[in-house]
């Protein structure tokens, strides 16, 4: 069974923001964003019938619906993690990240913008 991803504490968000904002973010920075707004997504929208990937750092199934457990799931929302972060912070509306290419979105219940912002 993998692991559940957890949310990092206010002290490491705050650090990690600051640094992604002042530019010097690096992996362990972006990593521990990712996973946290992956796990608070996770909380804010529980369920299995969507794949939201943030490669390389993590994914989690997500939001009320059918059930995913096998090979490719139906409804899948892949971006990098700059990205994911920006959108999950509200910086970019999830509109403006679809519509400029940078979220890949397919299949139902992928429109995340009720869920968001993450914070």
């Amino acid at each position: 069974m993998p692991a559940r991803l957890r949310r990092a504490s206010l002290a490491e968000v705050r650090a990690a923001r600051a640094a992604v904002a002042d530019g010097s973010a690096g992996r362990p920075e972006l990593k521990l964003l990712v996973k946290h707004y992956l796990a608070v997504l996770e909380e804010k929208a529980p369920g299995a019938s969507v794949e939201v990937r943030v490669p390389p750092y993590a994914a989690v199934q997500c939001i009320p619906g059918v059930r995913h457990t096998r090979g490719t799931p139906p409804a899948v929302v892949e971006t990098d993690a700059a990205t994911f972060i920006a959108v999950a912070t509200g910086e970019t509306p999830w509109s403006e990240a679809i519509a400029s290419g940078k979220v890949f979105a397919s299949g139902e219940r992928t429109d995340l913008t009720r869920y968001l912002p993450l914070t």
